[in-house]
């Protein structure tokens, strides 16, 4: 978690020939699994108690496009059967529906979890596994990845929102380097969160050793 992998969704989307076509995420972790079945291919009015109108999903919505499922690893076992079923028909079908619905949807997926041991503790659908795993980008933690680190500390210093009046010229050497020897066990985004801090309670222009948490 942290390490960038949305970042690097996006990236593939817009560097592709689908790029003028939607860009859709959802986190499948977020929501419990009826809402997150409606929310990925929608529902009828009626379909249950609260479908008081028709409903279009996200992979409808994708068409042309490509859908981002975050955290593929927390679907239901539910969800993960229907969702085979839409990558290998191409078609869906609205909750309360009958008609399959065609949509040409190019699907990213990403997971913190080790899937393979899900599928081998039957927590992951085997067949699923394999239908997604066409090509696989693994995105290595931020401590195994201490070059990137004053590139991505000098980024998030010129470009967060975040901070106070006093506008940061300079970083203290020793301060790269001892965010070179930390682990960072929340990657990127514990790095960025920790430059924000700095900068919101910097009382000088120059950041050094006594600035850092």
């Amino acid at each position: 978690s942290g390490t960038g992998k949305e970042l690097v969704a996006r990236r593939l989307h817009f560097k592709s020939d689908r790029q003028q076509k939607p860009y859709v995420t959802i986190n499948c972790g977020a929501l419990q699994e009826t809402l997150l079945e409606s929310e990925l291919f929608g529902h009828e009015k009626g379909s249950f108690t609260g479908a008081v109108v028709q409903k279009m999903g996200l992979a409808e919505t994708a068409d042309g496009g490509t859908l981002f499922l975050d955290e593929i690893g927390e679907l239901s076992l539910t969800i993960q059967a229907k969702l085979l079923r839409f990558l290998q028909e191409g078609e869906i079908c609205r909750l309360g529906g009958k008609r399959p619905i065609k949509v040409d949807v190019r699907i990213l997926s990403a997971t913190n979890r080790d899937l393979e041991k899900e599928v081998k503790e039957g927590r992951f659908r085997e067949d699923l596994f394999y239908r997604l795993n066409t090509i696989t980008l693994r995105m290595p933690p931020l401590r195994k990845r201490k070059e990137d680190i004053r590139a991505l500390a000098d980024h998030f210093l010129k470009n967060s929102k975040f901070g106070g009046p006093i506008h940061i010229k300079r970083v203290d050497l020793k301060v790269y380097e001892v965010f070179e020897n930390y682990e960072w066990p929340g990657n990127i985004r514990e790095l960025q969160n920790t430059i924000e801090r700095i900068k919101i309670l910097a009382e000088r222009n120059e950041i050094t050793l006594e600035d850092v948490p």
